[in-house]
């Protein structure tokens, strides 16, 4: 962890000690809220206090046109959604950003492990087609994370996403010059990222044209459908020379170059769309999808109505007992988002699909090509092998498997394995886990134990209704209904100003 504990914006012996007294007092009134007698108001009054410590406001979403600087521009936001939708940026023409980051299951992933290009163009349970690496996270709330992706390769190092003073931070080819300090346009951590899904070969840009240039065990993957992928630039890198295709593509369309006009003056004026143009779009409509209004904020605002008591008491167990609290951080630059967003080993089984067309198309690290060495990756030191970023657990009951690989399809296994890491891991059985077939490879877990962090290498002993309340809590007390299915398949478009058709949709009204 460096210099700083799990509260990031603490000294270490600072951030643990406030993570102990949480969950000393949490601990304590718990029992109480469990003992015979407990009145509603007690537990209304106890579980207040521990929030108030633990910096728990509800009020985040809120903030959010103040941490902007101004309000969500609905215009540029709808632009941003059209884009979202439409495979037209996606060189290999058979994906968008949608078909990963799915409607119905709160704009994340369907699956396990996500599927990008060559797939049957379904997004749902019943998509197919070549595995990528790992899950797709979700973009709801991602507004406030001061770091993005399972490895955090995409940070603010101010620890701020709103904070652009000193840049932001990605690996080559990008580095720390693509987004210098105080650039003008910039001027968000989510701006920065949208310049890059388009550049991914596996999940949009596809394989044509790299046929002699990736190894001979990629040569498979080039199909010749969808748009030539264009060779490196001087860099040694593709992704500036994908960028500007794209931006081919969207100054061809009469229809985009219009859309851009109506809010870039100099686009109306005759000049071409610029790729931070492109990303402010994305970006905005990313900002609209805050929905952090969960049970849990209504009760931090005072309406003690919002939860149920074994919510409020799963509540005591999240920032007592079960120490829930110590990875999964409200306050500081946590954003309330109940993640510290630090890399841990929590011992996650390891599961891959097989390396080939139609089944994997990322070859797996280790000697058997069935590990995910995560930040290792990023840092090359191998103290950090199989850590990954501490996930948000906003809206957590929407998806359909959880951490960085969907090695668990449902979330009381997921809650048990924090609760005993060594028996859940080395009792894994991907079949029972729930995982689809083409998953059940499960790579060695021993190395992955030797990584485990130390909060979690001692089982946390819980009764079965403390579980049962923990669950619950996570399940429904972090869930803003705004996130489901209902709405955000509404932003499905009728009409892409591509022309193209949306990808089908399942679990949205008519099967879109």
């Amino acid at each position: 962890m460096g210099e700083t504990g799990r509260f990031g914006w603490l000294p270490a012996a600072a951030a643990t000690a406030v993570a102990a007294a949480v969950a000393v007092t949490a601990g304590l009134w718990l029992a109480h809220a469990h003992a015979a007698g407990t009145t509603a108001n007690d537990l209304d009054q106890l579980l207040s206090a521990v929030l108030k410590r633990a910096g728990f406001t509800g009020t985040i979403e809120s903030q959010l046109p103040a941490r902007l600087g101004r309000p969500v521009d609905p215009r540029l936001a709808d632009l941003g959604r059209v884009l979202f939708f439409d495979s037209l940026p996606a060189l290999r023409n058979d994906n968008s950003c949608a078909g990963c980051h799915a409607p119905a299951t709160g704009l994340g992933d369907s699956q396990s492990i996500a599927i990008g290009i060559q797939s049957n163009e379904v997004v749902g349970r019943h998509r197919t087609g070549p595995r990528n690496q790992r899950r797709t996270p979700t973009v709801v709330n991602t507004a406030f994370y001061p770091n993005l992706m399972w490895n955090g390769r995409f940070s603010a190092p101010s620890a701020n996403p709103f904070d652009n003073s000193q840049g932001f931070v990605f690996p080559f080819p990008e580095g720390v010059t693509r987004f210098p300090p105080l650039d003008p346009v910039v001027t968000h951590l989510l701006i920065a990222q949208a310049h890059l899904p388009p550049t991914e070969l596996v999940e949009v840009a596809g394989f044509t044209g790299t046929r002699g240039t990736l190894g001979p065990r990629f040569d498979g993957f080039d199909d010749g459908l969808g748009g030539t992928v264009p060779p490196p630039d001087a860099s040694g890198s593709r992704n500036e020379p994908i960028r500007q295709a794209v931006l081919a593509r969207l100054n061809g369309n009469a229809h985009y170059r219009l859309r851009f006009g109506e809010l870039f003056p100099a686009v109306h004026a005759g000049a071409p769309i610029d790729f931070t143009m492109f990303a402010r779009a994305i970006a905005e409509f990313e900002f609209s999808l805050v929905r952090a209004n969960a049970p849990i904020d209504r009760f931090a605002r005072g309406d003690h109505t919002a939860m149920n008591a074994a919510e409020k008491r799963g509540a005591l167990v999240f920032f007592g007992k079960g120490r829930c609290v110590s990875c999964h951080a409200v306050a500081g630059p946590s954003n309330e988002m109940f993640s510290d967003f630090r890399m841990h080993g929590i011992g996650v089984p390891q599961i891959a699909p097989r390396f080939g067309v139609g089944l994997g198309n990322v070859v797996f690290d280790g000697p058997g090509e069935d590990e995910d060495f995560g930040l290792e990756q990023i840092t090359g030191d191998a103290s950090d092998r199989y850590k990954f970023r501490t996930s948000p657990l906003r809206n957590v009951a929407l998806q359909p498997a959880f951490f960085h690989n969907g090695a668990y399809t449902r979330l009381e296994d997921a809650v048990r394995h924090h609760l005993d890491v060594l028996a859940s891991a080395r009792g894994y059985d991907p079949r029972r886990a729930g995982v689809s077939e083409d998953l059940q490879r499960v790579g060695p877990i021993e190395p992955v134990l030797a990584f485990v962090d130390p909060l979690l290498a001692r089982p946390i002993m819980l009764s079965r209704p403390e579980f049962e309340d923990l669950v619950r809590f996570v399940r429904d007390g972090l869930l803003d209904h705004r996130a489901g299915p209902r709405e955000l398949c509404a932003l499905i478009p009728d009409v892409l100003p591509s022309g193209r058709p949306p990808l089908k949709f399942q679990g949205c009204h008519g099967g879109r």
